[in-house]
């Protein structure tokens, strides 16, 4: 099982691929200086694989990259930082 996460910015959005198929998103809202998530989704038969971990991990890891700050609007982007600490000064607010 081949696993990539790619930014697809045309749809605003951070995918998992799975054997090149979405197997799921984190959504976000771009603004100059901040990425707000609002909603990540995992599809019903990939779940329980840990590709939402995967995702918002380097989803958020992208976003330190770039200097961006984060807005967790999305449940589970907040309760992910709460899990791991090295992304708290990320959040914006």
């Amino acid at each position: 099982m081949a696993i990539e996460i790619v930014d697809n910015s045309t749809e605003s959005r951070f995918e998992v691929l799975v054997d090149g198929t979405v197997a799921g998103f984190a959504d976000y809202r771009l603004r100059p200086t901040k990425i707000i998530f609002t909603h990540t989704e995992v599809r019903p038969e990939y779940e329980g694989q840990g590709l939402a971990g995967k995702l918002v991990g380097h989803a958020l890891q992208a976003s330190a990259d770039t200097g961006l700050r984060v807005v967790p609007v999305c449940p589970y982007v907040a309760k992910y930082i709460e899990r791991h600490p090295e992304f708290k000064e990320l959040v914006d607010g």
